[in-house]
């Protein structure tokens, strides 16, 4: 009998699993981690995506204190927020950090209540509900990527 081929269409591109039976097949998808789909395909748009200083750049400005927003735009909250999360560190931060440094961009927001609402519209999530952080979800950072940065380099460029 020949090899049998599995093809897995994946949002990066296709895994493609050989063997010479199903079992062997079954026997090889059964070892991949439950993360290997999320791992690589993060890994893969983490190469292919402009660094993220590129993309930020005259719109977000990287500081010791977290990131803070320098362009004169006018931003919702949800959008200020979104780019603050976006900018941070994995993605993550506290409502408290938020504020703090959302005051010093200039920018005056109720955040908790914003984040209540954000969580509700599927942009941000918290990844450990003990925990106070909050990070953006995909649809977050598509968000972010292809609808706030697209009005605010459309502003700018």
């Amino acid at each position: 009998m020949g090899k049998i081929r599995v093809q897995i269409k994946a949002p990066f591109g296709e895994i493609v699993v050989e063997g010479d039976s199903a079992q062997e097949i079954l026997a090889t998808l059964k070892t991949m981690p439950p993360e290997f789909m999320s791992d690589i395909g993060n890994l893969i748009s983490a190469k292919l995506t402009p660094p993220i200083k590129t993309q930020l750049e005259g719109i977000v400005e990287l500081t010791t204190e977290g990131p803070i927003i320098t362009t004169r735009e006018k931003l919702t909250h949800y959008e200020a927020i979104g780019l603050v999360l976006f900018a941070s560190d994995e993605k993550t931060s506290t409502a408290t950090k938020i504020s703090r440094l959302l005051a010093s961009s200039g920018i005056r927001s109720m955040v908790p209540a914003r984040l209540n609402e954000m969580t509700k519209r599927g942009i941000v999530f918290k990844p450990d509900p003990a925990r106070p952080e909050f990070k953006l979800t995909t649809q977050g950072e598509r968000w972010i990527e292809e609808e706030v940065l697209m009005k605010l380099r459309g502003a700018t460029g």
